[in-house]
């Protein structure tokens, strides 16, 4: 086992962050490139933490926007309530983030392919919100594709424990919300771990305005967990992924990263940088 020493690794609270870099995992392939180096460095009681987007594509959970013709309804969503209503009346009167409200009032015509997409895997609940519908993702990969959520994020989460073979649990994470009202935690997406109250879609939206924002979402985990932890295991790894420059949390930043307009994003570009789709984290000792 390497020393922490001789390892890449940055100190958040009471944790060292260890990050595991690699180029981008592409659709179908395998997770090795996160398993192995976490076989390698993981000592029991740590923690992997690995982001929603490279399990959904590594499970070929991708979805060509392109080949869907926008509906009225989602013309409707797009323009008049996304746009209009909550980029410039709703938005504000609800202060949500200043960088939300700018890409609303930007949104670029393929949008309504989008609405579209998310209207027909998971129906008006979560088409209704104006944006990050249902943890769909459109930053993190090529031309007019989207990834959806992963399928059984705490049975992949289960697998990749069994094949480091230590006492270590994997938590994959969305950087969607959790709200928190009266102790109780509830999130728009359609899955997360138990004890939080999943598939709210816009009213866990709407109603998560008016409550506590706890940061971002587990999906699943390899182990019970409690709520707490795992919003705390999962903060301290999107605090780390903000902190680099590569980080590609939305299609504009995508944009801003790889140098090119949003709809000529090439496998060959995500490719050209350096992803971190997971983190080791463990706990300062005393």
């Amino acid at each position: 086992m390497e020393s922490l020493d001789d390892v890449k690794h940055v100190e958040i609270d009471d944790y060292y962050v260890i990050p595991i870099e690699t180029d981008y995992i592409k659709p179908y392939e395998n997770l090795d490139k996160i398993i192995m180096p976490a076989k390698r460095l993981m000592e029991d009681g740590d923690y992997l933490v690995i982001a929603e987007t490279p399990i959904a594509v590594s499970q070929g959970r991708l979805i060509d926007e392109s080949r869907y013709e926008p509906s009225f309804t989602s013309k409707f969503l797009t323009t008049v309530w996304s746009k209009y209503l909550w980029g410039y009346v709703l938005g504000p009167l609800f202060k949500i983030k200043r960088r939300t409200i700018e890409n609303l009032r930007k949104l670029p015509p393929e949008t309504k392919s989008h609405k579209e997409v998310v209207l027909r895997y998971y129906g008006l609940k979560h088409a209704l919100k104006p944006a990050s519908e249902a943890g769909i993702d459109l930053s993190n990969v090529p031309g007019s594709y989207v990834s959806m959520l992963p399928k059984n994020p705490e049975k992949v989460a289960v697998e990749i424990k069994k094949e480091i073979n230590k006492k270590v649990k994997v938590l994959i994470v969305d950087t969607d919300a959790t709200y928190m009202k009266d102790g109780n935690y509830f999130t728009g997406l359609p899955v997360a771990i138990d004890g939080i109250e999943s598939d709210k879609g816009f009213v866990g939206y709407v109603k998560g305005q008016l409550c506590e924002n706890m940061g971002s979402t587990p999906l699943g985990c390899s182990d019970e967990i409690s709520v707490d932890e795992g919003l705390k295991i999962a903060n301290i790894a999107e605090e780390y992924q903000k902190s680099l420059s590569t980080a590609m949390s939305t299609i504009y930043s995508a944009k801003s990263v790889l140098g090119e307009d949003v709809d000529e994003i090439s496998l060959e570009a995500l490719d050209s940088i350096t992803h971190t789709p997971a983190v080791i984290i463990r706990g300062k000792k005393a």
